[in-house]
């Protein structure tokens, strides 16, 4: 009885890993000279009466270990399979893994905040939900001015002061509520306006706004500026220009172009066939939008440009159509490889 238990023991404490293991167990408690087999031989010197009781004994011990042993076979050929139905061919060349690209915009988007880090400019961020303060009364949109038409914009349903940003201009409300000058920051970020979807315009886009406030800020340092950003972008050989325009949190303010590098200034659809491509709206900061914020605008001045990460994009790689940006192809999508690297 003591040597059942023992080789009972032995049966539930056996590992089996694989099949040289699953042949020692074998071996160890199933095959002709195995313990168990040797306790079978037993039996013929066994008093009559103690013979039924120790054989069922033994058919028990066998039946335990017939049934690991099926168990351990079990596992080890689904092993096998498995290996088999994974790995058919070991000589079959590997399937090529498709490399993923980082998306135009975001390498645009990096592309314009890496020039003006370059020369001072911190990046900020903020909600895509805003308030109608930091969108529009803060930046000199006064409550019945008409220039809020300016913007189609969508709002919240059942709160009419809260709406999706038309610009990031409110990323520079925040700045500047929460410090005073110097200020040198960029406000890169995604804008909503209820426009028709074209070939050249979408509800949806990126900016890339810019804020310089200190003491002493010219026209001039903006155009500088401006001018330098435009030649690392697109080259030393590019032109720019300033347009008069209106923006209500800027006096003066200004348009500026840049020459159209697809079609060399001869026209295409993108530049309208004049030969220039709109890129920012620009101008120096109105003083009631910093008195707004609490700076001193009779001792400080500054100036602020916002410009179109798509339009940008459409001009640097030189496609036609807005709409490829957000249609998700990938075969748009993967030229955009070498880009990325």
């Amino acid at each position: 009885m003591k040597t059942i238990d023992e080789i009972r023991s032995e049966i539930e404490s056996f590992q089996v890993e694989n099949a040289e293991n699953l042949e020692q167990f074998r071996l160890q408690f199933l095959s002709k000279k195995s313990e168990i087999q040797s306790l079978f031989g037993q039996l013929k010197n066994m008093a009559q009466e103690d013979r039924k009781e120790f054989g069922q004994l033994v058919n028990d011990l066998r039946d335990l270990a017939q049934n690991h042993y099926n168990g351990f076979k079990s596992v080890i050929e689904a092993a096998a399979d498995k290996k088999t139905t994974l790995i058919p061919d070991i000589t079959r060349p590997a399937t090529q893994q498709s490399v993923g690209s980082m998306h135009p915009i975001s390498i645009m988007m990096n592309e314009v905040r890496r020039i003006f880090e370059d020369i001072g400019f911190s990046a900020v961020e903020g909600p895509d939900i805003e308030d109608d303060w930091h969108v529009f009364t803060a930046l000199n949109f006064a409550e019945e001015h008409p220039a809020r038409d300016m913007q189609d914009t969508f709002f919240i349903e059942l709160h009419p002061d809260v709406l999706l940003r038309t610009h990031t201009s409110s990323l520079q409300v925040r700045t500047m509520e929460k410090q005073q000058p110097p200020i040198r920051v960029i406000c890169p970020g995604r804008v909503f306006r209820n426009e028709a979807i074209t070939s050249r315009a979408h509800c949806i886009f990126h900016q890339v706004e810019g804020l310089y406030v200190a003491e002493n800020v010219s026209f001039a340092d903006m155009k500088q500026t401006l001018l330098y950003f435009a030649q690392r972008m697109f080259g030393d050989e590019v032109r720019i220009r300033l347009r008069p325009s209106y923006f209500p949190f800027t006096e003066p303010s200004a348009e500026m172009d840049v020459s159209c590098n697809i079609c060399g200034g001869a026209g295409c659809n993108l530049c309208k066939h004049t030969g220039w491509v709109e890129i920012l709206g620009c101008g120096m900061v109105d003083p009631n939008v910093l008195e707004n914020c609490g700076i001193d605008s009779t001792k400080y001045s500054g100036f602020a440009f916002g410009l179109g990460i798509e339009r940008m994009t459409m001009l640097k790689y030189r496609t036609n159509d807005i709409r490829l940006y957000f249609e998700n192809d990938l075969r748009f999508l993967q030229q955009f490889k070498a880009a990325t690297r």
